[in-house]
């Protein structure tokens, strides 16, 4: 709303879901660079294209800002025997292959967050990414032991008592679980924020990135936006272009490396 009054403009949202969000960058990286056309972008737009989803990286948009930024959390049952990260750690070392963890769907930013967390720590774990959501309601069945999530997913049956979080697998705290430790708190040094942002096809023209980046700017940081970002589970996180193009371009080697010692990457080196 805060975008649409400083444009003077109604925005029409296309949904494009499919491809672990290949289907939308594709369909905007089309379009004509006008200013009219752009998507909402994640951590995905680097995972659709090492996953094979689309034939093109980040490099064939603009950045135009980060917006905001959600924090993947580890839960398990809440009558499980591990109380925080070093906890689950100690026990994946002592049972290699026991812990199963669930995500969303290969590939996804969950998914990823779970492979790199074991990885960095030399973990051996049984992974069980869904398609759907059905991660959580496999925790509280018990075919599985903890989920790598978005706090949203977890946080009413937090608050029946029937999950737990044990830790943070991002740069700060969740505020829906503010009593909860990150991961680097506890003594790794890991984070992997989901982030999101805004591109738009290559070529935009410089008068009107900077038209849009003001809008998106003065919405990011208006109460509104962080009254909804309280309500449904995101921080505002406002990053310029330039800043925000370096971080896609550092990110994306990153997942690159992570994709490729878990045989899903498809690129080449």
């Amino acid at each position: 709303e805060g975008m649409t009054k400083q444009l003077g403009q109604q925005v029409v949202v296309v949904s494009k879901p499919g491809a672990g969000g290949g289907i939308g960058y594709k369909y905007v990286q089309a379009r004509k660079p006008d200013g009219y056309s752009m998507v909402l972008s994640s951590n995905s737009i680097s995972t659709g294209y090492h996953s094979g989803m689309m034939p093109f990286d980040h490099s064939a948009f603009d950045a135009l800002a980060k917006v905001c930024v959600e924090f993947p959390v580890v839960a398990l049952r809440a009558d499980a025997p591990i109380g925080n990260l070093k906890d689950m750690v100690a026990f994946a070392r002592r049972n290699p292959g026991k812990l199963r963890i669930g995500s969303t769907s290969i590939g996804s930013h969950m998914h990823l967050t779970a492979v790199a967390f074991s990885n960095d720590n030399a973990i051996e774990v049984t992974l069980v990414p869904f398609a759907t959501t059905g991660h959580v309601s496999s925790l509280l069945g018990g075919h599985i032991d903890a989920v790598v999530t978005l706090p949203g997913s977890v946080s009413q049956h937090v608050k029946g008592g029937m999950l737990k979080v044990v830790g943070v697998l991002a740069s700060a705290r969740e505020p829906v679980f503010a009593e909860v430790p990150t991961a680097i708190e506890q003594g790794f040094a890991f984070q992997s924020d989901l982030w999101r942002g805004i591109h738009l096809p290559k070529g935009t023209p410089p008068a009107i990135l900077a038209r849009l980046e003001e809008a998106v700017r003065t919405t990011v940081n208006s109460a509104e936006f962080r009254q909804l970002g309280e309500k449904i589970g995101y921080l505002p996180a406002y990053l310029a272009p330039e800043p925000f193009a370096r971080l896609v371009a550092t990110e994306d080697a990153a997942i690159a490396r992570v994709m490729a010692r878990a045989g899903l990457r498809t690129t080449t080196p």
